[in-house]
């Protein structure tokens, strides 16, 4: 069990580099399963949900070498296995992605319901809506998911999905490429790790076109033949440390990054006082004055984006004055406002609003992640905390940050990792003596 140990209080100065994007990784890695042949997969992020997903290919047969930290080589040429394992696929939310990728390409799936973070109900019923409309049956039993098909091949057909949902556009996404005739997936999500996963399968041989608007058209083709991507940088961790110099203070440059991406981000940034300059791909964001209120309700993209929720809310709570979070997008996501509680930050919940009166200060306390990006909140609230925080339960939040506290820590933060066997010998070493 890892804890951070955090002495908060200090501005961070310097320059940090984005990783690969997690929520494209997650659903590529899966995606690789209807390629016949090598597929190179670059910009990578070093985060457990990416090694979680390349276990569950390597059990279902695919091959695979890593090149270097943020490389791979798949080859699921030989893949015959269409059950995934039960505590592997468990474990992680884009589990769910097993199932558009293994029907598409074989007809069968069988797939653990997904796992991951636990901040409200993760329905499926559009997924499995889009997989029946494709021709599919599909049975939720004993923790497993099956889908299959009669004729082995899914076939094209018109899919209108009742809510804008990022997993059923991509899940629906992958089943299609290899459909018989078209697809045409109306109300689609637009996220850039849509239009993402659809260069990825495109540069894999796949006919996708419209990804990033609301309706997505896909051509069925025979097979998808090997090749080479790059992940986009992630949206969320560069805005994470955006949110981080917000609530600590100093001048960052945020290297690596997509700035139309980070659109969403930005403005509210500079309602509330934070200074960002824009190149051509990167970001310098200051802040030296107070901090100002403002409103937030998460929306889907280009929407402020419901996973910077959680660490905007923590920059809103030393702001001046009232602020307003609404979060439009999932039930039960602050859970983590008891633990900012608990170093003094002043918000009330009702339903799916904060109201957040900011206060001058926070002050280190010992806190508890309970998903990724509340976990990241955390963070940012102990680097801006007066005193000492201790951060349990840290294996959310490296689920999706590669190497985060060895990027702090070169930002001038004073944060470090313990394990609590470690912190255990201190102490009994302190006592001894």
């Amino acid at each position: 069990m890892t804890k951070y140990i955090v002495q908060g209080g200090k501005p961070l100065f310097g320059e940090v580099e984005i990783s690969g994007a997690k929520n494209a990784a997650v659903a590529i890695i899966p995606a690789a399963l209807l390629v016949d042949g090598v597929c190179r997969i670059e910009n990578l992020p070093q985060i457990s949900d990416v090694t979680m997903s390349l276990k569950i290919l390597e059990h279902l047969g695919a091959q695979i070498r890593t090149v270097n930290r943020h490389t791979v080589e798949i080859d699921c040429t030989h893949i015959h296995a269409t059950r995934t394992p039960y505590e592997l696929a468990r474990k992680i939310r884009a589990s769910y992605y097993l199932i558009g990728a293994l029907l598409g390409r074989f007809g069968k799936a069988e797939v653990t319901m997904p796992g991951g973070c636990n901040f409200g109900v993760r329905p499926i019923d559009q997924h499995v809506k889009g997989f029946t409309t494709l021709g599919a049956k599909v049975v939720v039993e004993s923790g497993f998911i099956y889908a299959s098909t009669e004729s082995g091949r899914l076939k094209g057909a018109h899919v209108y999905l009742d809510v804008v949902s990022v997993g059923a556009t991509m899940n629906i996404m992958m089943a299609a490429v290899m459909a018989q005739g078209n697809t045409i997936i109306e109300n689609a999500a637009k996220e850039p790790h849509i239009v993402d996963l659809a260069n990825f399968l495109n540069s894999m041989g796949a006919n996708v076109r419209g990804a990033g608007t609301d309706t997505i058209k896909i051509h069925g083709v025979d097979r998808l033949n090997g090749g080479s991507y790059a992940i986009i940088p992630d949206q969320i961790e560069a805005g994470t440390y955006m949110a981080a110099v917000a609530a600590t203070g100093g001048q960052i440059l945020i290297k690596n990054i997509i700035p139309k991406h980070m659109d969403c981000i930005t403005a509210k940034l500079v309602e509330m006082g934070v200074e960002v300059e824009e190149n051509e791909d990167t970001l310098l964001v200051r802040r030296t004055g107070p901090l100002q209120k403002t409103n937030v309700k998460t929306m889907p993209y280009p929407g402020f984006p419901t996973d910077m929720q959680p660490q905007i809310t923590t920059v809103l709570s030393l702001a001046e004055g009232t602020s307003l979070v609404t979060e439009s997008v999932w039930n039960n996501r602050y859970r983590y406002v008891d633990e900012l509680k608990r170093m003094g930050a002043s918000i009330q919940v009702d339903e799916k609003t904060a109201v957040v009166e900011g206060v001058d200060h926070l002050t280190g306390a010992p806190i508890q992640a309970c998903d990724l990006r509340a976990g990241a909140a955390l963070v940012i609230a102990a680097l801006a905390a007066h005193g000492e925080s201790e951060i349990s339960h840290v294996q959310y939040i490296e689920r999706g940050y590669e190497n985060i506290v060895e990027k702090l820590r070169a930002l001038g933060a004073d944060i470090r990792s313990v394990d609590d066997l470690d912190q255990q010998s201190e102490l009994g070493a302190a006592y001894i003596g």
